[in-house]
């Protein structure tokens, strides 16, 4: 209460109190941030690989979300987070079909988020697979700042601190937003981009000598302050990494959350590992909160892969001084389609992005249906975690038959030549409809990509026959360790690891003892020097000699150091092909014209206790396959949409 004042500095008082409460009730302003990640080249909702539309992908179902956003909410950022670029056959059609470059259209992919209005992006380490012309050709289309902020360019001065960024590391735009009175304001966004430096490894025959790599953590260290004194009110990064549950150590691959404990950081937009935050993918996260849709108090999202999610995150600005402040963020990943009121509501496919990308789908299906050969057997991957397979032999036979004539006349030809391949397509996280599945009959271009998703060289690395038992013991982390003594039900596949880490070496025989531990953990480093999980090596019909030599084809990929394989860190390759494995196996079944599918039985995991509870889950629609697998029961529905199997503990492996 105000006493024995003078009336007039009564009213003067009180009109300061009352200008100041109108001034603070004006300058508040929603900000909006929407994010894409890890689209892969699904700007159509079409499988390419099965030939038909699927409703569940498509930045074309993501779009009516990102429209109804901006209607709701004017103050919108529209941002990309990476792995753009590779992923469907689109992107190897433009690639390697119609070309890109000057004297060529926009790439799709540009031209879209061109249409869409993109404010920025960030480039991922799959951007990276086509080497750095085509990645410079493509963004050259880019109507929006493109960013990698600890990718540097290598300049021959043998001094890294004076290495320029390969693109700019951040951009601060200043945007005219309208506060909640309707009045217009000016707010710099700064807007950081970094992304995983694994590329080096991942790509390094394309990457070595030309730009390096620096941790994402110390370099937003070094970016932040550096946009608070360029006057960014808000900053907002852009992190091609996912998100880790382990204390940070330096350099890692995944690292995201540790970004909203870099001071002046108000938001994080991740990806990578092609899960949802929030959701149940990070139940128990270190410090964050789900409902909120933060870690640390800062908000954090992650909006899935190939266009299954819209990221959202909303911020509360208020003035202060002559600068603003984010005072609360909240954040959320919005599904193209989910389950309101017991029925499915999916996002429609947006008629002008369809116009848009109507030359490049037809110039994809064109592509994608030209044949190449015959096969003789229906080829799937419902049940490749539990002996060789089909398809993984057709990839191992096409990779060899390469190398042999590659390396033919050489000094390495007298080396005996394994081939190693993974079922890519084996389910998991991307769902039950995630399987190949070829039909007898006509194979064309799609096929093969079914076979084989991934636009890898190949790659031949050489190695001792101890150091190719090393390799399977760490491929045998994508199957579960067993407990012979539990009663509860036991998952036979490890789900944490991806099918493409389960490489399956062609040319020897080797059985899985599920009951054993692991031998290595996850960074390939020794967890438990007595488990030997693989057991019975052998090569023609003799145990294995730990100190022969052998040529193992693979992909760059693997070769490279992709999955931390001991041994496997670029220093074993031999030789390096400047074709695909795709390419390869495409010339493998036109040469043959027709392939009768079969298996030479590489691997088998050996029986395990009766009284074991062990299932498997894989598509529905091997049921109707049962019969190729004796130790298989139905059992019913699995989460997710997936079928349970029970594993006959006795009947597993079978005999060779």
């Amino acid at each position: 209460m105000i006493r024995n004042l003078p009336s007039r500095a009564l009213m003067a008082g009180a009109l300061f109190l009352s200008m100041a409460g109108a001034a603070t009730a004006q300058e508040k302003i929603d900000l909006q941030v929407l994010a894409t990640t890890d689209l892969h080249m699904y700007l159509e909702d079409y499988d390419y690989y099965a030939d038909k539309p699927d409703a569940g992908v498509g930045l074309i179902r993501v779009t009516p979300l990102i429209r109804a956003a901006r209607a709701a909410n004017p103050n919108t950022l529209l941002l990309d987070n990476g792995d753009l670029i590779q992923g469907t056959p689109m992107g190897d059609w433009v690639v390697r079909e119609r070309g890109v470059g000057k004297d060529k259209p926009t790439h799709p992919a540009m031209a879209t988020m061109n249409l869409l209005g993109y404010d920025a992006a960030v480039l991922g380490n799959h951007e990276f697979n086509f080497g750095l012309d085509v990645l410079h050709n493509v963004y050259a289309g880019a109507k929006f700042p493109v960013l990698a902020g600890n990718v540097f360019k290598v300049d021959g001065d043998k001094d890294p601190a004076n290495d320029p960024t390969l693109y700019p590391a951040y951009v601060i735009q200043e945007r005219t937003l309208v506060d909640d009175k309707g009045a217009k304001q000016k707010v710099k966004v700064g807007i950081l981009g970094l992304l995983t430096p694994q590329i080096m490894t991942w790509d390094k025959d394309k990457l070595e000598g030309r730009v390096t790599t620096r941790d994402i953590i110390d370099m937003a260290n070094v970016y932040v302050p550096r946009m608070k004194k360029e006057g960014a009110d808000v900053i907002i990064v852009l992190s091609h990494s996912g998100l880790s549950f382990f204390p940070r150590e330096g350099g890692e691959e995944n690292i995201s959350n540790a970004l909203t404990e870099v001071p002046g950081v108000d938001a994080v937009i991740t990806g990578h590992s092609h899960r949802v935050f929030p959701g149940k993918d990070y139940e128990g996260l270190p410090k964050a909160d789900l409902a909120k849709g933060t870690v640390n108090g800062k908000p954090l999202v992650m909006s899935g892969s190939y266009g299954s999610h819209l990221g959202m995150i909303q911020l509360k600005l208020e003035k202060k001084g002559k600068g603003w402040q984010v005072v609360e963020g909240t954040a959320m990943a919005k599904p193209i389609q989910e389950r309101q009121d017991g029925r499915m509501v999916v996002a429609e496919p947006d008629a002008e992005v369809g116009t848009l990308l109507a030359p490049s789908h037809q110039g994809t299906l064109d592509y994608v249906r030209r044949p190449v050969g015959k096969v003789t057997a229906r080829i799937h991957s419902y049940f490749s975690f539990l002996g060789d397979s089909a398809g993984v032999e057709l990839v191992a036979e096409a990779q060899r038959a390469y190398v042999a004539r590659a390396l033919a006349g050489t000094e390495l030809a007298s080396l005996p030549i394994l081939s190693a391949a993974a079922p890519f397509k084996s389910g998991g996280r991307p769902g039950p409809a995630f399987y190949t599945d070829i039909a007898a009959g006509s194979v064309a271009i799609r096929n093969v990509a079914d076979l084989y998703v991934y636009p890898n060289q190949l790659a031949v690395v050489k190695l001792t026959g101890a150091q190719v038992r090393d390799w399977l013991e760490m491929s045998t982390r994508a199957l579960s360790v067993i407990d012979p003594n539990k009663k509860e039900p036991q998952s036979l596949v490890n789900v944490r690891v991806p099918a493409y880490s389960f490489d399956i070496i062609d040319g020897v025989t080797y059985t899985i003892d599920l009951t054993q531990p692991e031998r290595f953990d996850r960074d390939g480093k020794p967890a438990n020097d007595k488990a030997h999980r693989i057991k019975d090596l052998m090569f023609q019909g003799k145990p294995i000699d730990d100190k022969q030599e052998f040529l193992v084809v693979t992909n760059n990929y693997r070769a490279n150091g992709g999955g931390a394989v001991p041994g496997l860190d670029g220093s074993t390759v031999v030789y390096q092909s400047p074709d695909t494995v795709q390419s390869a196996i495409i010339e493998y079944i036109r040469a043959k014209g027709v392939v009768e599918p079969s298996t030479d039985n590489s691997f088998r995991i050996a029986p395990m206790p009766a009284g074991v509870n062990v299932y498997f889950d894989s598509s529905p629609l091997a049921q109707e396959l049962l019969s190729e697998q004796p130790a298989l029961s139905y059992e019913g529905p699995a989460p997710d949409g997936f079928a349970r199997f029970r594993v006959d503990p006795l009947k597993i492996g079978g005999t060779r």
